[in-house]
């Protein structure tokens, strides 16, 4: 029992470590039928929750206001060696105190407006679930391509999990 709670514990902090490390990833709703679009996450592991900064006119707001609330954040680990398809639900939120919080020169190059910019908003994503990939890279991914070719065997190159995160 004690293994399986360490090992839940353990997946989630890889989750969070990858989203800040990254910070980049797709965002989308698959009921609106739009493609996923780059987003970049600001995240709040205490909360369970990832903020984005958008435009009023960015169609998951459209989304939202159809609504359309289940969305997915798909990120990438910068060596390839982990990937995680993170579910939950989105919301519009204007909340100032985290345009304060996370404002940057990054975003500031999208809103030349400023803060005040009435286009301005926030996406919360309150996180529900999430499915992670981890591989081992390497010599020991070159070993298992090799021995599955060789052997017809499947290759051991890592672990899926699914983590429950609300």
């Amino acid at each position: 029992m004690q293994d399986a709670i360490d090992e839940k514990a353990e997946a989630e902090r890889r989750l969070w470590k990858e989203i800040d490390d990254v910070r980049f990833g797709m965002l989308g709703m698959p009921a609106s039928g739009d493609h996923f679009q780059p987003m970049t996450a600001f995240a709040e592991p205490e909360d369970n929750a990832l903020w984005f900064f958008t435009s009023d006119n960015n169609g998951l707001i459209r989304a939202l206001a159809d609504g359309h609330d289940m969305a997915m954040f798909i990120v990438q680990a910068k060596g390839q060696d982990y990937q995680a398809c993170i579910g939950g639900r989105l919301t519009e939120d204007k909340d100032r105190s985290r345009i304060e919080r996370y404002w940057s020169p990054m975003v500031a190059a999208w809103f030349p407006r400023g803060k005040d910019d009435p286009s301005l908003t926030l996406l919360r994503f309150n996180l529900t679930d999430a499915e992670t990939w981890a591989s081992k890279g390497g010599v020991r991914f070159a070993w298992e391509m090799a021995r599955a070719n060789l052997t017809g065997d499947t290759p051991d190159i890592g672990r899926q999990q699914h983590i429950t995160l609300a």
